[in-house]
């Protein structure tokens, strides 16, 4: 048996910046600051050969900047779009999981329970984990993957992965909100599911070179509002009154990512969905393509720091785009009309670890153009701390 604990806090502050209108769903323009905090603990038990009980119950409390809102990519991947800052109890994961150890160096997982597919898929060494790595939303996952979780993160479901010494595959079918971000989960699983396959391959380029490709594709069904038949409706348009059961969305993503030495890591992801259907778990953001740097401190004599800078450009499809130019309101973003622009983010951290101690501190630094994708407002310049400890 296993047992391990974490923690993470992180405060984050935006001075004013320029605004020429706000709507029902913008970013706030005037100085704000929010802190949130997670505590985890991670159970394992070891039942028969090859098997394991996981049971994670999580600690959530805090807020986001203006509530997690007006941002496609919103700047802390420790918070969510829930306004009560209140701390909660809740179980993030309790699963069943076995391994089959094949022939010739192969194995064969399969898991059934509650999860975070965001555990299993989309992977990147150097932007995946906002408690260590980069903190935004569409550099922790591919921003256009809308994968099926609760507005925390999680879902229910099968899982299964299949490894061999030159590639990985693996797939998911699971539960999908009730509604748009909702906060439990739709078992009528003939009616709306989510569906997730990734093919992993990793490569070699020199003897100091070494990387992994990886290709994503995704399908969710869901009871989900439509943009086209939104914005043909007379006045302001309104996604919720369009939705219909049996809607689908699709997409895919690329992720790549390349390691030096344990010195330098470089990464890149691309993402595409087709945008015609609402947006229905995670964020509003309907293409995305990233890059960033990883720099291990061993080159500067401090082999326990690391840090990273990045770039993100997020867009949103055609029909997205009319929708909220019209002042349609999302779940995440709605200005009230839309000038639109990509909203493009430079992020910049460094992870420093305390001597003789469990805790890392991470200043962060955010740089938003066009919030929101609007570019009557902005720039927005966010700074944030994070400290983080795991035992």
């Amino acid at each position: 048996m296993s047992l391990h604990f974490q923690q993470t806090a992180v405060y984050q502050y935006h001075a004013a910046f320029d605004a020429l209108y706000s709507g029902e769903n913008s970013l706030q323009n005037r100085e704000e600051g929010a802190l949130s905090l997670t505590s985890t603990l991670f159970l394992d038990v070891p039942l028969w050969k090859g098997a394991s009980f996981t049971f994670n119950p999580e600690l959530s409390g805090g807020k986001g900047l203006s509530q997690a809102k007006g941002l496609g990519g919103f700047t802390n991947g420790e918070t969510f779009r829930i306004g009560n800052p209140e701390p909660v109890v809740y179980v993030a994961r309790l699963l069943l999981e076995q391994n089959f150890e094949l022939a010739h160096l192969r194995n064969l997982k399969l898991v059934i329970g509650k999860y975070g597919l965001s555990d299993y898929f989309d992977f990147n060494a150097y932007s995946h984990d906002p408690r260590a790595h980069f903190m935004n939303w569409s550099l922790m996952n591919q921003g256009s993957w809308d994968y099926a979780a609760n507005t925390r993160g999680y879902t229910s479901g099968i899982y299964a992965a299949y490894t061999t010494p030159n590639w990985e595959a693996r797939a998911s079918f699971s539960a999908v909100p009730t509604s748009a971000n909702g906060p439990d989960l739709d078992y009528q699983f003939d009616k709306a599911n989510g569906i997730n396959v990734e093919l992993t391959k990793p490569f070699q380029m020199t003897s100091s070179w070494t990387g992994i490709f990886r290709v994503l594709g995704y399908r969710n069904q869901a009871a989900m509002g439509n943009y086209d038949l939104a914005n043909m409706r007379f006045g302001m348009p309104d996604i919720t009154s369009t939705r219909s059961p049996f809607r689908t969305k699709y997409g895919f993503g690329l992720n790549a990512e390349l390691s030096y030495s344990d010195v330098l890591g470089v990464f890149a992801r691309y993402g595409w969905s087709d945008g015609k259907n609402e947006t229905w778990a995670f964020t509003e953001i309907d293409e995305s393509i990233s890059l960033g740097f990883h720099f291990w401190g061993k080159s500067w004599n401090r082999k326990q720091d690391f840090a990273g800078i990045a770039w993100v450009a997020n867009g949103l499809s055609t029909s997205h785009q009319k929708y909220q130019e019209l002042g349609g309101n999302g779940f995440m973003i709605g200005d009230g009309k839309l000038n639109y622009g990509l909203e493009n983010i430079l992020e910049a951290f460094y992870s420093f670890q305390v001597p003789h101690s469990p805790f890392t501190l991470s200043p962060d630094f955010q740089w938003v153009i066009n919030p929101g994708y609007n570019i009557d407002r902005g720039p927005l310049t966010v700074w944030g701390l994070r400290v983080h400890t795991e035992l």
